[in-house]
């Protein structure tokens, strides 16, 4: 599965929307589902946390591994994904698209989120 290119890409696996009137969508990366196998519990922040990027803002459990969902940008949380919570196979099934986590109205972007072609370059190393 390749990454869209209209998206943009955390060195921790997170993918993020472009802002639409300052709220973004967040979820993890193919490659990310891939690496933790079958998601079976996610955890995710509840609408109104602050979220801070590269901080930890939830947790995603699979048949193989814990691991913790950091934010890639700084912002309120606006919605979480009760999909995802009901069914965490969405996570591995459509990573991009009924399998997105939570959104955020951002406040602060960091400069060193990736685009499509240099997150796949990333991932390949």
């Amino acid at each position: 599965m390749s990454n869209p290119e209209q998206l943009r890409y955390s060195k921790e696996h997170e993918w993020l929307s472009t802002a639409e009137d300052g709220v973004a969508t967040v979820g993890i990366t193919a490659h990310a589902a891939g690496a933790l196998g079958d998601v079976v519990y996610v955890q995710l922040p509840e609408v109104g946390d602050t979220v801070t990027a590269g901080e930890t803002c939830g947790e995603l459990e699979s048949t193989k591994s814990v691991s913790d969902l950091y934010a890639p940008v700084t912002g309120e949380i606006v919605e979480a994904n009760q999909d995802v919570v009901d069914d965490p196979g969405l996570v591995n099934s459509a990573p991009f698209e009924g399998g997105w986590l939570f959104k955020v109205r951002v406040t602060d972007e960091p400069d060193d989120l990736l685009s499509a072609d240099e997150y796949t370059a990333f991932t390949a190393g």
